[in-house]
């Protein structure tokens, strides 16, 4: 359980951007997407031009940054083209997720643009999603790396696991903790878990770096969605880049609204209601929101990603002090202190 202490620890930290973290890397992440738009050109005219409009579409490049930061953080040349390559082929396979989630909640925007399915329809966004799961795969077999393979499936099969195990939860009001943060964990973190890991590798760590590296962005990756799940409530269309509340209007319900349900159990009928209907018509937005912040729930899982943001930086402390293990620190307090 987290202390205040902890706590106190995390607030008295100045917040710090994704930019300032990422300093002491911004050369190498120029050249990631450098190898991002050479890797996602082709022939084919229409990957082509897809490839270049999801390069375009941004995000802050937190799983290629991790795969970087982690290879210097154990004493390795993080800037190799090897590792900038793989720190790529990251960035592919979490693009190719955000690709077939969009046409799985039939999203029409992210991050403020249309979408591919939205665009072009879900034939060309599954076969696009395909095509950067396939070129990451055929990127990664030059490093020659069985344990770099074998993550890499690994972490793919997780991924797609917690996809077809979250179809199965939709319209569900009853979802437990327990099977949200399976869900969470094979959707999101362990693709975190496998940058950093991935970026020890190529580093040379020693078997307890790396396992320490994997522990750290498996808790990053859990915290990160937690935060995704309050801010889901709280913050503005304009900041995320998507409709506020659109998780439940999806099917979803993420853990705030399991802590609702815990503390209030009369609300499990208006949590039901709105994941049939799909519309905050009968039951308001803003009544949910001000029983969840009335009942504690928004805090409680506030907290929780509290609790594996301090697991992740506790997991830090047997590599040696540099910038870049400082840069790995502060993420976790960036992570909680984002509103997008």
């Amino acid at each position: 359980m987290t202390t205040s202490g902890h706590i106190i620890a995390l607030d008295e930290e100045a917040q710090i951007s994704a930019r300032r973290i990422f300093s002491v890397i911004a050369n190498d992440l120029v050249q990631v997407e450098l190898e991002f738009e050479r890797q996602a050109r082709s022939n084919v005219q229409v990957i082509d031009y897809l490839g270049e409009y999801l390069r375009s579409s941004g995000g802050k490049r937190v799983r290629p940054a991790l795969t970087i930061l982690s290879n210097y953080a154990v004493g390795g040349d993080g800037g190799r083209y090897n590792s900038i390559r793989m720190a790529t082929v990251m960035e592919f396979l979490h693009t190719a997720t955000l690709v077939h989630d969009d046409i799985i909640d039939k999203a029409d925007t992210r991050r403020k643009r249309p979408t591919v399915n939205a665009l072009y329809g879900n034939e060309t966004a599954v076969l696009m999603g395909d095509w950067l799961y396939m070129s990451a795969f055929e990127t990664s077999l030059a490093e020659r790396s069985l344990p770099i393979l074998d993550i890499l499936t690994g972490v793919t099969r997780k991924m797609t696991e917690g996809e077809l195990l979250q179809l199965t939860l939709l319209s569900k009001a009853d979802v437990s903790e327990a099977q949200y943060l399976d869900v969470l964990k094979r959707k999101t973190a362990y693709l975190f878990s496998a940058s950093c890991e991935i970026g020890a590798i190529l580093g040379g760590a020693d078997e307890n770096q790396q396992t320490a590296l994997r522990d750290y962005g498996l808790s990053l990756g859990t915290a990160f969605q937690l935060i995704d799940d309050v801010l889901d409530f709280t913050s503005s269309e304009e900041a995320l880049g998507k409709a506020a509340g659109a998780d439940l209007l999806g099917g979803k319900v993420t853990l705030p609204l399991i802590y609702l349900r815990e503390a209030e159990p009369e609300t499990r009928e208006m949590i039901q209601t709105v994941l049939v209907e799909g519309t905050y018509s009968t039951v308001r937005q803003q009544d949910l929101l001000e029983a969840i912040t009335r009942t504690g729930a928004l805090e409680q899982a506030r907290t929780r990603a509290i609790e594996f943001a301090e697991d992740a930086r506790s997991a830090l402390e047997i590599l040696p002090e540099s910038e870049y293990s400082d840069s790995l620190r502060a993420l976790p307090t960036y992570i909680l202190d984002r509103d997008r």
